[in-house]
């Protein structure tokens, strides 16, 4: 199962276990966070308008840090104009721990699943039809 989350503007697609460094959160090493989910993937996708209702994903901060060191030249010509800068964007690494769908669908989904040795999960088609050129 994947979720696609958003943070910082951005959106990442995640899976549980994942670590990531997203735009810097206001948070401590050790915490758990919590993301809104845009998608959730897998065996069924269901796409929130624009978040999908009850998911969530939690990720448990590891540290935080700068990334490497871009650099900004400006120069214009016969002026004598130049400016160089350099930016290191500040992170936030984190892993993720836990992808959550809504309670609802849990619940189905348990609702649904076959009981060993009931009569669905033993049932055989009748008939069997070969489809020539398949």
């Amino acid at each position: 199962m994947f979720a696609i989350v958003q943070s910082g503007g951005k959106q990442y697609r995640v899976s549980e276990g994942d670590i990531l460094r997203f735009e810097a959160l206001d948070a401590e090493p050790g915490d758990v966070v919590e993301f809104p989910v845009l998608l959730l993937g897998g065996g069924d996708v269901r796409v929130g308008t624009p978040l999908v209702e009850g998911a969530s994903v939690k990720a448990e901060v590891l540290g935080h840090g700068r990334g490497d060191k871009s650099q900004v030249y400006k120069y214009k010509a016969k002026v004598n104009y130049r400016r160089k800068i350099g930016h290191r964007q500040p992170y936030t690494e984190v892993r993720m721990i836990e992808i959550r769908g809504s309670a609802e669908d849990r619940k189905t989904r348990q609702a649904e699943a076959p009981v060993e040795g009931s009569p669905v999960e033993d049932e055989v088609p009748a008939e069997v039809v070969e489809v020539a050129g398949a």
